[in-house]
């Protein structure tokens, strides 16, 4: 009798749509993605994973519901060195603007947060890693001006990778019109608050993103200057574990306090009220 071949059963294809499941980063959980975004905020609920969170869901999860008036969302980047790389400049740019659906790296506006009037700047770390050039200083100082002309407190959220190379001294020359504008309120004795979250280096880090009367940060963000290795190799010294997270800094002082992003828009209402603004 002849031995007869196995029938190969058909594989089964799924019926789930794609999108509808998500992979935590950190720990691999599964996740439903309609509850990860809009119950959990993005943040893991097996291992408390913050996830990078764009402009728009950001300001969605901090202000009162149809409280957001954006400014300046006109303003666009130019090319003023031509800078080619692997991609030229201005193809990043317009690649960046279809894949997010913005113009540029922050997004800034007036806004309520559980009732309090504030100015408020968004990072995105989806364009271009939230890399500082000209609009983005621009928008920045804009923010800050208006704080100071409004008497709001001034809420900055920052996610950077630092200046934008592309720009060249330009995106350089931001650190310090950032940084002068904050010292104008503070002067007048306008409230900054700064929202760390992950990654918050270089430029940005070394400018008005540690510059605030408040600066809280969420969990295990990376904040910092230059990178480990670079540092390691600079100061010819081994460098303590984790030295570049929020926990670490907040050990040492360099900020205030740690935040669950589920409780950042009670953490802000209740600074602005301590400090009566």
């Amino acid at each position: 009798m002849m031995a007869t071949q196995p029938t190969e059963i058909p594989a089964k294809k799924s019926d789930v749509p794609e999108g509808v499941w998500v992979s935590c980063d950190k720990c691999g959980e599964m996740l439903f993605n309609k509850q990860f975004e809009e119950e959990y905020l993005r943040v893991c609920p097996k291992c408390n994973h913050h996830h990078r969170t764009d402009a728009r869901m950001r300001i969605k999860q901090l202000c009162d519901e149809g409280a957001f008036e954006e400014f300046l969302s006109d303003l666009v980047s130019t090319d003023p060195l031509e800078f080619k790389d692997r991609i030229p400049y201005k193809d990043r740019l317009r690649e960046m603007e279809e894949k997010t659906g913005e113009t540029e790296a922050i997004v800034v506006g007036k806004a309520y947060i559980k009732g309090r009037g504030v100015i408020l700047g968004v990072m995105n770390p989806s364009f271009i890693m939230a890399s500082m050039g000209a609009v983005v200083g621009e928008k920045v100082t804009a923010a800050i001006e208006r704080a100071l002309e409004e008497n709001l407190p001034l809420v900055m959220v920052t996610a950077s990778g630092g200046a934008r190379m592309q720009e060249g001294m330009i995106s350089l020359v931001q650190m310090a019109k950032t940084s002068a504008a904050l010292a104008k309120l503070d002067d007048s004795g306008g409230l900054y608050i700064v929202v760390l979250t992950d990654p918050t280096t270089a430029g940005v880090a070394a400018s008005f993103a540690m510059l605030g009367d408040v600066i809280i940060s969420e969990p295990k963000a990376m904040v910092g200057f230059a990178g480990p290795r670079v540092i390691a190799n600079t100061i010819k010294a081994e460098l303590p574990e984790g030295f570049q997270t929020a926990e670490f800094l907040l050990e040492k002082g360099f900020i205030d306090r740690i935040v669950q992003r589920k409780d950042l828009r009670s953490e802000v209402a209740r600074i602005i009220d301590y400090c009566g603004k």
